[in-house]
């Protein structure tokens, strides 16, 4: 209750100085200033690293150019990068300092719905809009005339994996292994659970624990004598590999299935979780263009190649940029009327519908972990 006794009254102060600050007279603008909250500290740092990555690719990109070109001026691009750290308040905090220190036109991420959902909130009531690459949750969005995304949405993604389950492997009993206290882990759980039931299938296992656990084997073992023929982990890079591990530990020996937040696991942590399966957003060794310049642009600078992050990230830049150019306008609430104009937008992760709101309808991709890679097994459309 104190931790969001803490978050409201961060918020409540936030609009304190908003509404202080609705008459102060805006220069002309000389830039483009765009914020980005990424989790450069915190449990999924992976997360942050590919976030500030791509956008500083796609800025740097823009800016050899002389900059993005809107209404016959160019404006060159300034990132205003903080640290959301993997935490609500953090991110809270960061997206005020954009609006009201910063004085962005636009807020790139946070990534993580648990921390999405939040500034979400934050950046409504400014009238700033805001784009979240990752963040799948339903929450983020709803209700809400500024706030945007890139990543398709859990009612989709959770309806795959269940029809994957019962398909893939012809099981009828399945469990799910989740974070009750992440919005992100907790609501696509319950999306697989009714999915899968309404398939014919039974849930014979729906175990949770909360963020900062690092013991499962208690709730491994209920899984274990359930009798489930499969395992769902929608859960991130710092935990589902723990939790592989001690799954195989107690000889729980069935196929492990998983959401896109496995697309940020390290290299050096997949070999638990060979054979294994997973939806996200794109697969690199498949792409084809716009992904293939992407890709091949992100392996010269970075040396590796890009995750979905990165991937989603360069495409809510690319949002952004179609926006700003079709409404020929850097004001914050021409933007937003910009980001609600578009249709259709062909990216990195696909081609993307918009129909009336800010979440796109697009496919997936269901990948395998095979040989410690992500390779592509096959497409889910929705």
């Amino acid at each position: 209750m104190a931790h969001t006794n803490k978050l409201t009254a961060l918020i409540a102060l936030f609009l304190l100085l908003v509404t202080v600050g609705c008459g102060a007279k805006q220069a002309q603008p000389v830039e483009i200033r765009i914020g980005v909250i990424a989790p450069i500290s915190g449990s999924i740092p992976t997360v942050g690293e590919s976030t500030v990555n791509a956008a500083q690719m796609v800025a740097d990109q823009i800016n050899s150019q002389g900059g993005l070109e809107v209404g016959g001026k160019k404006y060159p691009i300034t990132l205003i990068i903080q640290d959301g750290k993997d935490n609500q308040e953090a991110s809270v905090a960061a997206a005020m300092e954009l609006i009201n220190r910063q004085n962005v036109v636009a807020i790139i991420g946070p990534q993580a719905s648990r921390n999405a959902i939040p500034v979400s909130r934050v950046a409504e009531n400014a009238h700033i809009p805001m784009i979240s690459p990752w963040s799948t949750n339903p929450e983020t969005t709803k209700g809400k005339l500024y706030v945007f995304r890139a990543a398709f949405i859990d009612p989709f993604q959770g309806q795959v994996m269940a029809r994957f389950a019962f398909e893939e492997f012809g099981a009828t009993k399945a469990a799910v292994l989740y974070d009750i206290a992440s919005a992100y882990n907790k609501g696509i759980a319950e999306i697989f659970k009714q999915a899968f039931e309404d398939a014919g299938g039974e849930v014979v296992a729906f175990e949770s624990y909360t963020t900062g656990e690092t013991d499962f084997t208690a709730q491994l073992q209920r899984i274990h004598e359930s009798g489930a023929q499969v395992l769902f982990l929608p859960n991130y890079e710092n935990e589902v590999p723990l939790q592989a591990q001690q799954a195989r530990q107690i000889g729980l020996d069935i196929p492990l299935i998983g959401s896109d937040t496995w697309g940020t696991i390290a290299p050096e942590d997949r070999a638990i979780l060979e054979g294994s399966f997973f939806s996200t957003h794109y697969a690199a060794d498949i792409a084809e263009e716009p992904a293939l310049s992407f890709i091949e642009q992100y392996r010269q600078r970075y040396g590796q190649t890009p995750d979905d992050v990165a991937a989603l990230t360069y495409d809510a830049f690319g949002l952004l940029f179609q926006a700003i150019q079709n409404a020929a306008s850097i004001d914050p609430e021409d933007i937003r009327a910009g980001l609600a104009a578009i249709e259709s937008y062909n990216g990195v992760t696909g081609q993307m519908q918009f129909r009336g709101s800010g979440d796109p309808v697009k496919s997936a991709v269901i990948l395998q972990v095979r040989n410690g890679e992500f390779v592509f097994y096959k497409f889910a459309t929705p």
